[in-house]
């Protein structure tokens, strides 16, 4: 049954994602959100003077907008009277703007929320060492110039070795370990081949080619011109390869596990550059607007694992969002699981069927169920369209909504995994 309070997803946009590193590498990640909120904006006709809070989720904080979500507010034409902040959690920072959304909207402390996230992998910066710094700080604190000399000469050119952040940001702290290498472990513990590795991501590649060529994908995004002269556009995700072929796939080396691994760049999502916004209203104002929205908001949840298994989130956190909202994994018509690496999608799928992983982990007798394969990614995931970790959420959401409305599927499901140890899931129904 409907209620005033409930939280609709009115529509979203966002922009195509692009290779960190190419295209979009001179774009701030601040430009990207703008593009999206302005797009948004301009197709939902909005009147920013209703706007009561702007989210948006970003992993990188640019030393010049470290609350990136006011910065974008501002720069798309959102009123200053309206506040803005930024929420971060890893690859879910997106899902939390949503998150949030949501209870603010259901609790009636606001009616109109703009959500989403920005990031641009591109930028995040080189920062320098310790000992660099340390000894820059005393020569820029130093009252003579023959004291900055003394100090300067004890500059070693080993503290010019870079630090690369975002090396830094994509491993774990408490374990150790990297993305891939998480995924390396299970790949182990579950069995899971090279070669069923390999035939996931080319599935990923060409669903996102069939939905690129059908127009699919285009109606989520909003062109982008490129600086600085603003003359060229980049209208189409930069990441699906239509030539992609298993024998392409087993060429390519393991990149984080050498010796024994299973997993490389052609089964894991590339980094990327990319914005994604939705717009979220009360019922009850959606309707004294007149919009028709994609779709309601039924439940959301976040939970935890231990870092080192970090891709099982979705596992954990799917069978709390599905009994937050009252339904079964089998009520799903449609599912976004975030392909981080082919790997652990392949364990979720394994999990999710699996009596005994339900009783260890969720203190259940039964399986949460099997995921048909045919209603997963069904425009292809992150493998192929990539992975801009504080974007991710929100593009998971409203190209899951835009397909359960082309489908007439009426519940769905957007869940990923979290680095550092934690999955997340946001269950929706279409409105009828």
């Amino acid at each position: 049954m409907s209620s005033q309070r409930d939280v609709v997803i009115v529509d979203g946009v966002r922009t195509p994602f692009v290779k960190a590193g190419s295209q979009f590498k001179d774009i701030h990640a601040a430009d990207l959100g703008k593009d999206a909120l302005k797009e948004l904006i301009a197709r939902t006709n909005l009147d920013v003077k209703l706007i009561d809070e702007v989210i948006i989720g970003n992993t990188g904080t640019p030393a010049d907008a470290v609350n990136i979500s006011r910065v974008i507010a501002l720069n798309s034409g959102v009123p200053k009277e309206v506040s803005a902040y930024s929420v971060h959690r890893n690859c879910a920072s997106a899902l939390e703007s949503i998150a949030d959304g949501f209870d603010k909207i259901r609790s009636g402390t606001v009616d109109v929320v703009i959500a989403g996230g920005s990031e641009s992998m591109s930028n995040m910066p080189l920062l320098f060492s310790k000992e660099f710094t340390d000894v820059f700080a005393k020569v820029m604190s130093a009252k003579s110039f023959p004291e900055k000399l003394q100090l300067l000469s004890q500059l070693k050119l080993a503290y010019l070795k870079p630090v690369i952040s975002i090396v830094v940001g994509l491993t774990d702290p408490f374990c150790g370990l990297n993305m891939g290498q998480t995924a390396e472990i299970l790949a182990r513990e579950f069995e899971i081949s090279r070669e069923e590795q390999d035939k996931f991501a080319l599935g990923s590649h060409r669903k996102a080619v069939a939905a690129m060529e059908k127009g699919l994908l285009a109606q989520e995004i909003t062109p982008v011109f490129l600086p600085p002269k603003y003359e060229n556009i980049i209208k189409d995700d930069i990441g699906p390869r239509k030539d992609q072929s298993m024998e392409m796939l087993a060429k390519l080396k393991p990149y984080f596990d050498k010796k024994y691994g299973s997993i490389t760049v052609g089964n894991a999502c590339p980094l990327t550059d990319g914005a994604a916004m939705v717009l979220m209203m009360s019922r009850e104002r959606a309707q004294s607007i007149g919009y028709k929205p994609l779709g309601t908001m039924r439940s959301y949840a976040f939970a935890g694992i231990e870092p080192e298994r970090m891709g099982l989130g979705p596992a954990l956190a799917t069978p709390l969002a599905l009994k937050r909202a009252g339904l079964k994994l089998k009520d799903m018509g449609l599912v976004e699981l975030n392909e981080a690496f082919a790997a652990q999608v392949i364990a979720c799928e394994k999990a999710f069927s699996s009596k005994k992983f339900s009783k260890d982990r969720l203190n259940s007798e039964e399986a949460t169920g099997d995921l048909n394969p045919e209603i997963l990614n069904v425009n292809g995931g992150a493998v192929a369209l990539g992975h801009p970790v504080g974007a991710t959420g929100t593009r998971l959401v409203l190209t899951l909504l835009k397909e359960m409305n082309r489908r007439n599927v009426q519940f769905g499901l957007a869940t990923l995994c979290i680095g550092g140890g934690q999955g997340g899931a946001i269950v929706v129904e279409r409105e009828s």
